[in-house]
């Protein structure tokens, strides 16, 4: 609780081996620091990260700082809605919901077990979409 998410980032690509390619990385604005862009594009992969609605530019003196301005001026030029359509970031606001979802059933495990824990943590996901499923309505076509 003291620290922030995006200090976090910087040691999260160690944790993939280094044979495995990693495509793209898909964060929210919190992550649009230096720090966050630096580590990211060490590694190659593409960083979908939304600049901040006061976002400025940065001085280009680093690769990170140029792929940012990059996103910066394509938020500026077609819009936010339009940004986040073309790169699929819009995709993320959806596992956001089911993540609440998710967390909305308790966040800690009650169980002490290890094995009572896994069945614990397992049957959530099933229980979120049987609760959708007895929610979602059955369309009978009628004539």
């Amino acid at each position: 609780s003291r620290e922030g998410d995006s200090s976090v980032i910087p040691d999260l690509p160690g944790q993939v081996p280094a044979d495995e390619q990693i495509g793209t990385v898909i964060a929210d604005g919190a992550y649009d620091t230096r720090r966050c862009h630096t580590a990211i594009i060490e590694r190659n992969p593409v960083p979908i990260i939304p600049i901040l609605k006061n976002g400025r530019t940065w001085k280009e003196n680093c690769p990170a700082a140029r792929d940012r301005n990059e996103t910066l001026r394509a938020t500026q030029h077609y819009g936010r809605a339009s940004w986040k359509r073309w790169t699929g970031y819009h995709a993320r606001s959806r596992i956001e919901i089911k993540m609440r979802c998710l967390k909305s059933f308790r966040e800690r495990k009650m169980a002490r077990n290890p094995d009572r824990q896994t069945v614990e943590i397992l049957s959530r996901p099933a229980l979120m979409n049987r609760l959708n499923a007895l929610g979602t309505a059955e369309i009978i076509r009628v004539a």
